[in-house]
């Protein structure tokens, strides 16, 4: 809607748009997040968190309004249908810039429970982000290091068993929780640097989704593979955007059946670990050739609409 303002005008409106939502919505979380320590039953701290549920949910559609306020976005966006928000989910997806989070929740909001992040016990003392985090009942973990378990074996077994006790509370209400197992953003630096098998992917790392696997598997419905396409944009996504460079947002969602993980198999027996990499390896394999037939689809099109546009010329 505003794209034809100049792109410095449009990064600086953007830029305070986003701000300004997050703390309005991050304030109003972190104050239900102060209440929610007051509250004593287990019912009323749930209801407490529905409301700070839906104020992520605002959260979400606030980002999607100022996308397509910046730029004129076309969302090309396919198996939302088969999704259900009374469901619990463990989504796993690619990860190509820090617009990727704002689109995705943007785009799954109606569809699914708001999505959560297993976070590092750390942030849970930053202000106003671990308290409105904990209020929304984000799992933090508390990771054992490998030598503090060698020094100490009866350590082993803590970390799962600690998670474990943190996602209790997720029976309670259906929950999204999503991980990106490249284990961050995509570049071709890191790609050339990991020699990547994969045109558009890092590695994926599967000690993460194997721990959440293992952690709660029993309570998730299915696993999301979600494919994020930005056919048009350079590297640095999220600048391009809040410049109104970007035209196009494509989202594919395949629902997959839930691995069965035991933890203590994965962490201690190779050939186990190695079986569910190859499982890993083989869902990249293919969202990395989905990502190519997408881009070459659009660029097929992008070629057509040119040679038309010559023809009527």
């Amino acid at each position: 809607m505003l794209s034809f303002l100049p792109g410095p005008i449009l990064f600086l409106l953007s830029g305070s748009l986003f701000v300004l939502s997050t703390f309005l919505w991050g304030g109003l979380i972190s104050i239900g997040g102060i209440i929610k320590l007051f509250i004593p039953t287990v019912k009323g701290r749930i209801a407490i968190t529905h409301v700070m549920n839906h104020f992520m949910w605002c959260w979400a559609l606030f980002n999607g309004v100022i996308i397509n306020l910046i730029a004129k976005i076309d969302w090309d966006v396919k198996g939302l249908e088969q999704l259900d928000n009374k469901n619990w989910y463990l989504l796993i997806s690619n990860h190509i810039s820090g617009l990727d989070i704002a689109a995705q929740s943007y785009l799954l909001r109606n569809n699914i429970p708001m999505l959560k992040f297993f976070l590092k016990k750390e942030l849970l003392y930053v202000p106003i982000l671990g308290l409105g985090c904990w209020a929304l009942d984000m799992p933090f973990m508390d990771r054992t290091s490998p030598a503090k378990v060698k020094k100490n074996p009866k350590l082993k077994g803590k970390d799962l068993r600690t998670t474990r006790q943190s996602c209790e509370k997720f029976k309670h209400m259906p929950t999204s929780i999503i991980n990106y197992v490249e284990g961050s953003r995509f570049t071709r630096e890191k790609h050339q640097r990991q020699a990547s098998p994969y045109r558009y992917l890092l590695k994926p790392k599967a000690g993460g989704i194997a721990f959440t696997l293992s952690a709660m598997g029993e309570q998730f419905t299915q696993v999301l593979n979600l494919t994020l396409v930005y056919p048009d944009a350079p590297e640095d996504t999220l600048k391009a955007m809040m410049l109104g460079k970007i035209s196009k947002i494509t989202m594919r969602v395949e629902c997959l059946d839930v691995p069965q993980v035991d933890a203590e198999l994965y962490f201690s027996n190779p050939e186990y670990r190695a079986q569910f990499q190859r499982w890993l390896n083989q869902v990249w394999q293919e969202k990395d050739q989905l990502i190519h037939e997408l881009i070459q689809e659009d660029k097929n099109k992008i070629s057509k609409l040119a040679q038309s546009s010559i023809n009527r010329g």
